[in-house]
């Protein structure tokens, strides 16, 4: 089941990053756009996102847009001792600081942390997915921790490359309720 994982997880990566600049910034808007016209966007006071390393799909103008429209943001804060996370919310860029892996995580001094119950919306994070909602992660089994405690709605973000027909999925595996491309909305279970 590992090595299955590890050849998608490479093979998705290497897919990535033949992707243009003008490519990336256009189809993570596009995805942006789908995302705004969600009523789950609509009706979040707090969502729950992760800040994007490239060749992810950007988060960092979707966090912009929740600030515009008076949201607030709560990032992932990674333990890797228990592999657990905690969402901590942040009003600036500045408030982040790089850790391993050149992840971009909340600043703890200067956040302050929120509960699984606070945040109106997660988005959680994946190399790929199916249009069931399984996603496979980036193999630290943050988010498999995460959400059995996160009750609210859920989605991801994905380039089209991204939805495969079939990932390996296991009984601890959780599915998101929608995953959001550049060309439309997969509403995966409600």
């Amino acid at each position: 089941m590992t090595a299955v994982k590890e050849k998608i997880r490479s093979e998705i990566k290497a897919v990535l990053t033949t992707m243009s600049e003008s490519d990336y910034q256009q189809l993570s808007r596009a995805i942006a756009t789908q995302l705004y016209q969600l009523g789950e966007w609509e009706r979040a006071n707090l969502i729950g996102i992760t800040i994007s390393n490239h060749p992810e799909v950007d988060t960092r103008e979707i966090i912009k847009r929740a600030w515009e429209q008076g949201k607030e943001v709560a990032v992932p804060k990674c333990f890797p001792a228990d592999k657990s996370i905690q969402f901590r919310k942040i009003v600036s860029f500045d408030q982040l600081e790089k850790v391993y892996y050149g992840l971009w995580e909340p600043i703890m001094t200067e956040t302050e942390i929120v509960s699984a119950n606070e945040i109106d919306l997660l988005f959680a994070p994946g190399l790929a997915f199916t249009e069931s909602g399984y996603r496979l992660g980036f193999g630290g089994g943050y988010y498999d921790r995460f959400l059995p405690y996160y009750k609210g709605p859920t989605l991801s973000l994905a380039f089209k490359d991204q939805v495969l027909p079939a990932l390996p999925v296991e009984t601890h595996d959780i599915p998101v309720a929608k995953l959001v491309t550049p060309e439309r909305v997969i509403v995966c279970h409600d």
